[in-house]
């Protein structure tokens, strides 16, 4: 996962410490062409960052219906690509910064996409399950702190739901998926959960969690 110009306080933190100032964000999502907003404080203000490209262009397509989510949803690309791929679908896109979802929220109201809940992560309903997840997870918050966010919503993936997640390989992709297999085997053992290496792309890998039990 790169990082984005603005350093890691910023997009890590609800309430980045720079003035917000929209500027236009031309970037093709889902094939075509599309006119956004971006801000900087947040992850990869200047595009599509090379890991979640790799992630939209290589993941199997989300479940066409059903509940899907975004972690760590920036100004949207992967929520957004979610929400056009499958419109029948609700898409959730979660972030702590408040500047993330604000954005978000608007560039989907731009796509006219009314199929997205953008919103800090306390706000989405506990018992709500995910059939697709995808993310670019924020590796750089440190390993407790992504340990957790993964542990907070992969249990939520519904029962043959899959998610794919985009690391890379000096960041730690193979130990993290290790830990993962290990982890989601201890805690929930009766879910079914698999780990796999679903793919790599030159510096990254994805990973697939699957859940075979409700």
């Amino acid at each position: 996962m790169t990082m984005g110009t603005q350093g890691a306080e910023h997009y890590f933190s609800s309430q980045p410490a720079t003035p917000m100032k929209r500027r236009p964000l031309s970037v093709v999502l889902a094939g075509e062409k599309r006119s956004l907003q971006t801000a900087g404080g947040i992850f990869s203000p200047d595009g599509v960052d090379k890991g979640t490209v790799i992630l939209l262009n290589e993941a199997p397509p989300p479940a066409g219906e059903g509940n899907l989510l975004d972690i760590g949803c920036g100004w949207g690309p992967i929520a957004l690509t979610l929400a056009l791929r499958s419109p029948a679908a609700t898409v959730y896109a979660v972030d702590v910064n408040e500047r993330s979802i604000e954005l978000t929220r608007d560039n989907a109201s731009a796509l006219g996409l009314d199929n997205v809940k953008a919103s800090t992560p306390d706000a989405v309903d506990p018992a709500v399950r995910f059939n697709t997840i995808w993310s670019n997870p924020p590796i750089r918050v440190g390993k407790s702190e992504l340990h957790s966010i993964l542990l907070m919503w992969l249990p939520r993936l519904a029962q043959h739901g899959n998610a794919y997640l985009v690391v890379q390989k000096n960041l730690g992709s193979d130990s993290l998926q290790r830990w993962l297999a290990a982890e989601l085997a201890e805690q929930f053992p009766e879910a079914g959960f698999s780990v796999s290496r679903d793919s790599t792309h030159k510096a990254f890998r994805i990973l697939r969690v699957v859940r075979d039990h409700p």
